[in-house]
């Protein structure tokens, strides 16, 4: 039987440190799990977009979530991505996840190869029949075979085990679309977003959380926009949206995903390491560049102190209204640029 408990609130694609050698460096990955804990985020989610799970062999993603389900101690439940190369080995990494005493797993649509809606439906239908442990669909529209409405009302009602989708599209007429779908007929069901730069739009629509890249660098400030969107208390939400919207962008697109993360989660204290994206010498000057940039913006909310020599005159103003049209637009841009709009 599935849990009845609905998975909500704000689960952290986390980043993963590595040490000197390239490898995994564990005793950094438990120190910083515990200090996403420590301040507030709802769940963890290994092995998301945001932590490289196709940089990693299924050995270490394994690991990965090993090691984080040690160090959580059922503190907060995990939403472990379990997504593997086809349906059976998806299904043994399901199996080992649920040994874990992971709350549920995330996998996303077939990637490389573009999928009808038929061979999607077919996919997780597969999975859905013959996991032991709560299934949460992923769709990422711009990696991925899409997962649309339909399909995902189906496997909503065939499949007991499939209890939440993670969309990463920030379409938020498609969000609405779904829950109008199977909420009805499965009240119990979870829709989380991916898309940290309409997070309280989604809140608003009826979505019970998110999977939140800026989570896993400013946690503080994703769960305060939580917390104030639930309680209608919408214009300090507003205000929080904005400015989770600017560090949001910055870190995405100046960046190759997720170097703007990690350079960020460095700002904060933690030893990333050098990540397996190999980078030619021109970006690594730029995300010095962008480095700096960064820490001026978190200094701005008191989460680190301005660089040597401080930041540009005006960096610490906060984002007025007749801003947040650039800002929507902007992102915009980028989603119709990226087919998402």
């Amino acid at each position: 039987m599935s849990s009845s408990s609905r998975l909500q609130g704000i689960f952290t694609p986390n980043l993963v440190p590595f040490d000197s050698a390239g490898d995994i460096n564990e005793p950094e990955l438990r120190r910083y799990i515990s200090w996403l804990i420590e301040r507030g985020v709802h769940g963890l989610y290994p092995n998301g977009s945001t932590g490289e799970f196709t940089r990693f062999t299924p050995e270490e993603r394994r690991r990965i979530v090993a090691i984080i389900a040690d160090e959580t101690r059922g503190r907060v439940p995990i939403l472990a991505g379990a997504a593997e190369a086809n349906a059976r080995e998806t299904i043994k990494a399901c199996e080992y996840y649920h040994e874990l005493g992971v709350r549920a797993v995330a996998i996303v649509a077939p990637f490389y190869y573009k999928l009808s809606p038929a061979s999607v439906y077919a996919y997780f239908r597969e999975i859905g029949r013959n996991t032991p442990i709560d299934v949460t669909l992923y769709n990422i529209p711009m990696f991925a075979s899409p997962i649309d409405v339909p399909t995902v009302q189906r496997l909503s009602e065939e499949c007991e085990r499939v209890v939440a989708i993670k969309d990463s599209s920030g379409d938020i007429p498609h969000m609405i679309r779904m829950i109008q779908a199977v909420r009805p007929n499965r009240p119990e069901f979870a829709f989380l977003t991916g898309w940290d730069a309409a997070l309280m739009p989604m809140l608003l629509v009826g979505c019970d959380g998110g999977t939140n890249a800026t989570s896993g660098v400013v946690p503080e400030m994703t769960r305060r926009l939580y917390d104030l969107t639930l309680s209608g208390k919408l214009d300090a939400a507003r205000q929080l949206q904005y400015a989770l919207v600017t560090l949001f962008d910055t870190m995405i697109y100046s960046a190759e995903s997720p170097e703007g993360f990690r350079a960020a989660v460095g700002l904060r204290g933690f030893k990333m390491g050098t990540g397996r994206l190999l980078q030619s010498p021109e970006q690594r000057t730029d995300l010095q560049t962008l480095s700096q940039t960064l820490q001026c913006m978190l200094s701005e909310h008191g989460f680190t102190d301005q660089p040597i020599g401080g930041c540009p005159v005006g960096s610490g103003e906060a984002i007025e209204p007749a801003e947040v049209s650039t800002i929507v637009q902007s992102v915009m841009a980028e989603l119709q640029r990226r087919g998402l709009a």
